[in-house]
């Protein structure tokens, strides 16, 4: 297992997973808590209505649920089609 731990291939998966794990993680909270500070200090914004019983607040909250899971569908693709393919060739590499 140390083997695996020091090759060059290994630290550059983790720096590229850690990357894409921070813009993912980054993007997310900044959709979120732009949406609270929104809601915090500029209330009316959200509070317009689109018609009788719905505020734009409704449309925005339920696009940053979607999203979020889009975002997690962004990773999982990511980890299927390369992560999980470049973490097969270190462990046959070392095997060897």
């Amino acid at each position: 297992m140390k083997d695996i731990l020091e090759t060059k291939e290994f630290r550059e998966l983790v720096s590229k997973k850690n990357r894409i794990s921070i813009l993912l993680t980054a993007l997310e909270l900044i959709m979120y808590f732009g949406y609270v500070l929104v809601l915090a200090f500029k209330k009316e914004l959200l509070s317009q209505k689109i018609t009788e019983g719905l505020t734009v607040g409704i449309p925005v909250g339920i696009a940053i649920i979607v999203l979020s899971w889009l975002l997690t569908g962004v990773y999982v693709f990511w980890a299927n089609t390369y992560y999980d393919k470049v973490v097969e060739q270190i462990k046959n590499k070392v095997r060897r």
